[in-house]
């Protein structure tokens, strides 16, 4: 995740803390909340503003569940709540994540493998193995999965399971 120390964690705090699906603000807002002058690219390039998983600024609105969409001339950046929902499978109160979620919550936190590997502790290695479906994470890891998800504002349904596995 982002660090306390980030220049735009107030930022990822902004967001989280708003609650709203659409959050809207200018450049000078912006600013102020980051204790200093964007960049100048942040002014000119719409690439700054991408959603990738690459750049400080973007982990701070796409750790907070957002995308960002910037109008250049009018100076003010719109960040709306990511709303797409994956379904995983529980068997009791386990969730068994599958390669397409757990790639689905890695790309929804901005992150590639090697980040995700480091929120979650393991090698990246093994994210690429459960993204392959070559193994699926352990149950312990499983639960952490959902903190990280809840964490992130990623959003999934679950179906029961009856059998045992």
């Amino acid at each position: 995740m982002m660090s306390e120390g980030s220049r735009y964690f107030p930022l990822l705090v902004r967001l989280r803390g708003s609650g709203a699906n659409e959050v809207v603000l200018s450049f000078t807002e912006v600013e102020a909340l980051i204790g200093g002058a964007l960049p100048a690219s942040a002014r000119a390039a719409r690439a700054w503003w991408s959603n990738r998983d690459s750049g400080a600024q973007a982990a701070a609105w796409m750790h907070a569940g957002y995308r960002a969409t910037v109008d250049l001339a009018g100076e003010q950046v719109t960040f709306r709540k990511h709303q797409a929902e994956y379904r995983v499978q529980r068997v009791g109160d386990a969730i068994l994540w599958d390669g397409e979620a757990i790639k689905a919550l890695r790309a929804h936190m901005g992150l590639n493998q090697t980040a995700f590997a480091d929120v979650l502790g393991v090698r990246q290695q093994t994210i690429s193995e459960w993204e392959k479906g070559v193994y699926t994470p352990t149950r312990a890891t499983a639960k952490y999965l959902a903190h990280v998800a809840e964490e992130a504002g990623f959003t999934y349904t679950s179906t029961s399971d009856e059998q045992s596995s």
